[in-house]
């Protein structure tokens, strides 16, 4: 679209949401009213007896002046509002884009708005922009009620978004809208005077004497001044960073005090940038105008641009802002807010200004979120939400954006069926998203769980996800598409999110890599970014970041002269040693301390520690010196290392007391890491096993049974122990002879998994030739697998996979005697862990499988692979309670396993014990009917002949 110079030409403008739309029209005459309700749930799994608690949901009430309307259930508050705003602007016939301003009717709403800024109503009124006409009425001599333009220009969101709408480049260039507003000004010299190359407007008439008592009655008595500590930041990158103090006076304006500081004569000549952070903190840089700042005042305002200020840039302060800062600058934070007529001011010290530096890069912000600069590291790969600690990936990539005055970023998860998955896994090619999805969905909300609709996705998908980053112009940055198959879509999104954070992390710190080297980095992390658009919306900010690395304080580094040797040295590892020890996958607790110390450790200064501080081993979530030294230690034991300081921001960022820091970094001096280790926490048993073994041996023990069907050709099957179901859901990917199925649990959480899960398969798979189609029956009890019920007598097949250890060992005793003298399947499998391969695993390294089991056999005692295990027993033990079972109840037993080899040891890591049934003739009498005995509950029950399933 060509951009010509009429106002009247319609450009690209923000469109104003539902609410915004009624806050015009109506004000506060618009009361929303949010309640929680509850609806029925809707679990996608008929005939589930088990009670589904919902998500949950609110309906918003709008209260206008004519008539309310109330909205839908949404999960969201806001969602809930704005639908109910949506219904209201339906019921008065307005239409949304139809309703959005041209660029000439937000000019004249922009006039009306800084006409109303100066009225008597506004001095008034609650705003942080009425606080600030009220000090500048404070001030003395020709001062008296000069407002500085550049704080309109900050506390009046209404005047920027109408800004916005005449020129979108507002967004890249926050210093325009001081044209407009002057500009709008010079538009009403009836009430407004603003004189001619400065930078400062006041009502021509002197407000009412009634009106000013009025205001200034309003305000809470406050002490006489206010000493506030700020960061003066020369622009000479020479020159170091200060601390300085604001001394505010209750009767003055405390934009004086900052021109005073920065050697001004007139504060109306201070410029203000947007906020640092949050966007409710008040922290902003407050810098020098030129004394003729060169305004845009050309009558095309579509067009309109920022002239250079030809001043020098301040490279450390526009690092940090992420806008441009010219000259010596102040960082503060102090500012009127909503909350009240008081000046809001928080102090702003060296720390705390290091550590905005550091959270320019992801890493930074992942370390601050732990409050362990010198320990954490922003880990390599996502795990378990459990192990993970800290802000999680999206979390901190959402940061990242709002950080960079981005879009939030998209999410796109596609959900890939089973089937498709399985032969995409097999394929050396990257999967094609847009091509095998089943669906495909966008998310943008920062703190919202992902969540695909049940009734769309196949049980047993796994699922992807692409993540695209907009700028706020809304032109493509960045996208990534990882080419791995999640089993969770949770996992998917955080998974993808450390992918783009791992890359921006590696990019920020080397911005000025080779192209070689660039497009390298960017396949390992499968990102695609558009190389002049991130140049100008990221890179630009920190093309100066890597001055925090080399001269963060304008002072060179001082030589180490042989204070440390390597990364981590003179390691001295004291304490018993416990045999408890970690390994990759295991979650550590360690309590440690960092010191600054001089050659000879003749000084020594704290700067970190930590009494408990988690962190999963082998991810990459500390320092590798750390990671390193712990590997070699157990619980209870001490140790004490050295190593070379790091970056000086990171030193800094973490001091308690920056005046002894900064000593010590003028001499030689280093690192001193003292930990302790608390505690090992084990990974749980799937991990370890999937670690080691290729197929997992959960899916060991599926074909394994899978094999006793097709051999028995078994008709019924069922599973004592189903948990979530995992069992019977994977047999019915394999063609069977299999007819009926049913499982028996105590857990209805799990089973309410478990009919889900196969609800999906047996009824929503329509091809005809799916493994699952010889299924006439299935059905799930709620019960204990010691009580006998009678409708599960005499099956074909019958498991109890990883299951007794789980009991206590008499209670396992008494499920044998229950189930091979009541029940009486043909064909009993019982599979358990076999404690002797516990030192394979619990050895293992969970990021190789090239190791040789038998070469870390140990003879030391193991813990148990699951803190639920009530026991776990060797072969011996095993066989033997197998053996009597068997005699005593006239089966045959043999013994085999899965993992591992018969013949080596340890052994089988999960042992097998497989019953046959000897048959007599008194068995053919069968289950008379007085002996009838239902002690479970039927939890879910399908037939194939259900055709409104």
């Amino acid at each position: 679209m060509e951009t010509g110079g009429s106002l009247v030409q319609a450009i690209r403008k923000p469109t104003l949401t539902p609410k915004a739309i009624i806050h015009q029209k109506f004000g506060s005459k618009a009361s929303y009213t949010v309640e929680e309700v509850e609806e029925p749930t809707q679990n996608g799994c008929p005939g589930l007896a088990i009670l589904q608690k919902g998500p949950c949901l609110y309906r918003c009430s709008l209260d206008l002046p004519d008539f309310t309307v109330v909205s839908g259930s949404f999960k969201k508050k806001k969602d809930a509002e704005q639908s109910a705003a949506q219904i209201a602007l339906e019921k008065l016939g307005i239409n949304l884009s139809a309703d959005s301003p041209t660029a000439e009717e937000a000019w004249r709403e922009l006039i009306a708005r800084v006409k109303y800024i100066f009225s008597n109503e506004f001095l008034s009124a609650l705003h942080p922009l009425s606080s600030h006409f009220k000090a500048a009425l404070r001030r003395v001599g020709d001062l008296n009620a000069s407002v500085p333009a550049s704080v309109i220009a900050i506390c009046d969101g209404k005047l920027n978004n109408l800004c916005k709408i005449i020129n979108p480049t507002v967004e890249s260039h926050p210093l325009l809208v001081l044209s407009y507003i002057m500009r709008a000004a010079a538009g009403l010299p009836e009430l407004v005077v603003g004189a001619e190359g400065q930078l400062s407007i006041w009502r021509k008439d002197p407000y009412p004497p009634n009106v000013i008592e009025s205001s200034i009655s309003q305000q809470s008595d406050v002490a006489e001044s206010i000493t506030i500590m700020a960061i003066y930041i020369p622009c000479s990158p020479e020159k170091a960073v200060e601390p300085v103090i604001l001394n505010i006076s209750s009767t003055g304006y405390y934009f004086d005090v900052i021109a005073q500081i920065l050697g001004l004569s007139d504060a109306n000549m201070v410029l203000v940038s947007r906020t640092i952070g949050k966007a409710s903190s008040e922290t902003r840089f407050y810098f020098a105008a030129p004394k003729s700042y060169p305004l845009d005042m050309s009558s095309d305002l579509l067009n309109a641009i920022v002239v250079p200020f030809g001043g020098p840039l301040n490279a450390r302060a526009s690092s940090l802002c992420g806008q441009d800062i010219y000259g010596d600058s102040i960082l503060a934070s102090i500012g009127y807010t909503w909350k009240g007529q008081d000046i809001f001011h928080e102090d702003v010290t060296l720390q705390s200004y290091y550590r905005m530096l550091i959270s320019k890069i992801p890493s930074g912000v992942y370390k601050l979120s732990r409050e362990a600069i010198l320990a954490a590291e922003l880990p390599l790969t996502f795990t378990t939400k459990t192990n993970w600690k800290g802000s999680f990936p999206r979390e901190i990539l959402s940061s990242f954006c709002r950080q960079y005055r981005l879009l939030e970023p998209v999410f796109c998860v596609s959900s890939i069926p089973l089937k498709v998955s399985s032969e995409l896994s097999r394929s050396n090619n990257k999967p094609g998203v847009s091509e095998s999805a089943d669906q495909e969905r966008e998310y943008t909300n920062e703190n919202e769980s992902v969540d695909v609709d049940p009734k769309l996705v196949v049980s047993g998908s796994s699922f992807t996800c692409e993540i695209k980053i907009y700028s706020k112009c809304q032109d493509l940055i960045l996208e990534c598409a990882p080419n791995v198959l999640y089993k969770k879509q949770n996992d998917a999104v955080q998974s993808a999110s450390l992918k783009v954070l791992s890359w921006l992390n590696a990019y920020l710190k080397d911005i000025d890599m080779s192209l070689e080297k660039e497009k390298q980095l960017a396949n390992v992390f499968d990102i695609k970014f558009y190389r002049q658009i991130f140049f100008k919306e990221v890179v630009k900010c920190l093309s100066v970041c890597n001055c925090q690395h080399n001269e963060t304080l304008g002072r060179k580094e001082p030589e180490l002269n042989g204070v440390v040797e390597n990364d981590a040295s003179y390691i001295n590892i004291e304490g018993t040693d416990s045999d408890l020890c970690p390994s990759n996958g295991s979650l550590l607790c360690v309590c440690y301390s960092v010191s600054l110390v001089t050659k000879g450790e003749l000084q020594k200064e704290l700067l970190e520690s930590i009494e408990e501080f988690e962190f999963e081993m082998g991810t990459g979530a500390v320092i590798p010196c750390l990671e390193a030294v712990v590997s070699q230690m157990s619980v209870g034991q001490s140790a004490c290392f050295y190593t070379e300081l790091p970056p000086e921001d990171l030193v800094l960022a973490a001091a308690k007391d920056l005046a002894n820091a900064l000593a010590f970094l003028t001499s030689p001096c280093c690192l001193e890491y003292s930990i302790i280790l608390l505690q090992v926490t084990e990974p749980p048993e799937d991990r370890m096993e999937q670690a080691l073994f290729n197929p997992p041996l959960s899916k060991q023990r599926v074909e394994y049974a899978v094999q006793q069907i097709q051999e028995f050709c078994a008709t019924s099957l069922v599973d004592f122990g189903c948990g979530s179901g995992s069992l019977l859901e994977s047999l019915l990917e394999y063609p069977t002879s299999l007819e009926t199925i049913a499982g028996v649990d105590i857990s209805q959480k799990s089973l309410s998994r478990a009919a889900k899960v196969l609800h999906s398969k047996l009824v929503m798979k329509s091809d005809f030739d799916a493994p699952c189609r010889s299924i006439k029956s299935a059905i799930l009890f709620d019960g204990s697998i010691t009580d006998f019920d009678s409708r599960l007598c005499g099956f074909d097949l019958a498991t109890c996979l990883e299951v007794i250890e789980h009991m206590e060992e008499e209670q396992a005793s008494l499920f044998g005697d229950i189930v091979l003298s009541s029940f009486r399947p043909r064909i009993l499998i019982v599979s358990t862990p076999n404690y002797e391969y516990n030192v394979v695993l619990q050895k293992s390294n969970l990021t190789s499988h090239e190791d040789d089991p038998e070469e870390k056999i140990q003879s030391q005692s193991c813990k148990f692979r699951n803190h639920d295990h009530k026991f776990e027993w060797t072969r011996e033990q095993f066989q033997h309670w197998a053996s009597e079972l068997a005699v005593r109840h006239k089966y045959r037993v043999e013994f085999s396993g899965v993992g591992g080899v018969v013949d080596l040891e340890p052994g089988f890591a999960s042992q097998i014990a497989v019953f046959r049934r000897v048959f007599l003739p008194e068995d053919a009498d069968g289950l008379k009917d007085e002996d009838s005995v239902w002690q479970y509950k039927v939890i879910w029950e399908w037939n194939r002949r259900q055709k409104r399933w």
